[in-house]
């Protein structure tokens, strides 16, 4: 025998009521037709940019891969390598010295340039006379095209140039800033550097004003010194963007080209040979672009692990 349930309404209950309570019961689906509009009204909002993305960043970067695998014969085909262009490489001498440079330019011009940077963001959020024109004047150099940097820096290093002026005027000797293979890396660097400061002490000094001021109050009160303050004030605080600074500078010295094209070709001897001029070189000078491939890919990996670990690193820290 079967048990049939039936919903009942209580006599007493008015039309309207029922209404409602048809439409609470009907109210959840609602919502969800609403965020799902919502979300189809974004996504063809945004539909443009992230073509863009897909055939500007992630097709190149497919089709890097792809070609890395591959070496194109006399008649202009391509056949499978394998991972004979990544053999090549890591048995040339030339790329293995292009790898350590790079590196070790990293390893001195990050550190710098966040120091440097945070130095003069420190310096220039204090109420000093004149301080918006210091701050305009370092960051000029961000707002001057990077490869018209590299001439200017070409022409001050040039032996009759403007720094070897100011030596001979000290009584010092003239110097070879960009054909001695000792003096080149450190002469790079400087450009990079004066570029680089300015740009990146702006983010910091955005960051330096969203710091409470109370926060620097209340330590002075419980007579912290400058150095207290900025220890365990400034610095905790000034965690995210520093760590923006960090990430973002070490992909874009990564990716320098204009100004070792411009002062040194990657000269003298490869002391300046960075791994986007390489390839350059092997793409468009020596005509093998499988083998330029290869390298893009070893760069994204690289960068990949370097960028990735940084975030491990900041992250735990402020985890703490």
């Amino acid at each position: 025998m079967s048990d049939t349930r039936t919903s009942t309404i209580p006599a007493g209950t008015s039309a309207g009521e029922r209404r409602g309570r048809t439409r609470r019961a009907a109210g959840p689906a609602r919502p969800k037709r609403i965020r799902s509009r919502q979300l189809a009204t974004a996504l063809l909002y945004l539909s443009p940019a992230l073509l863009a993305i897909v055939f500007l960043r992630l097709a190149p970067a497919v089709s890097a891969v792809v070609a890395s695998f591959q070496e194109s014969g006399l008649t202009g085909g391509s056949g499978w390598a394998g991972l004979e262009n990544y053999r090549f490489l890591f048995g040339d001498p030339g790329f293995v010295n292009t790898i350590v440079v790079t590196v070790l330019f990293n390893l001195v011009v990050n550190p710098a340039t966040v120091v440097l940077s945070l130095g003069l963001a420190l310096l220039l959020s204090q109420r000093l006379p004149a301080a918006g024109l210091w701050r305009a004047l370092v960051f000029a150099p961000a707002a001057v095209p990077v490869a018209v940097s590299g001439v200017i820096w070409s022409v001050v290093y040039q032996p009759d140039g403007l720094a070897n002026g100011l030596l001979t005027a000290l009584g010092l000797p003239e110097q070879p800033f960009l054909t001695s293979a000792g003096q080149a890396p450190p002469s790079v660097m400087v450009t990079v550097l004066w570029v680089a400061v300015g740009y990146w002490m702006i983010f910091l000094i955005a960051g330096l004003q969203d710091i409470p001021r109370t926060y620097y109050e209340a330590a002075q009160i419980d007579g912290a010194s400058a150095w207290q303050r900025f220890r365990y004030v400034t610095l905790p605080l000034l965690r995210r963007p520093l760590a923006f600074v960090l990430v973002a500078n070490t992909v874009g010295n990564f990716l320098i080209f204009a100004p070792i094209q411009i002062l040194t070709n990657g000269g003298p001897e490869g002391a300046t040979n960075l791994i986007m001029y390489d390839i350059y070189q092997q793409a468009y000078r020596i005509g093998d672009v499988n083998l330029a491939q290869a390298e893009v890919v070893l760069l994204m990996l690289v960068m990949l692990v370097v960028v990735g670990v940084q975030f491990r690193l900041l992250g735990s820290k402020e985890g703490r």
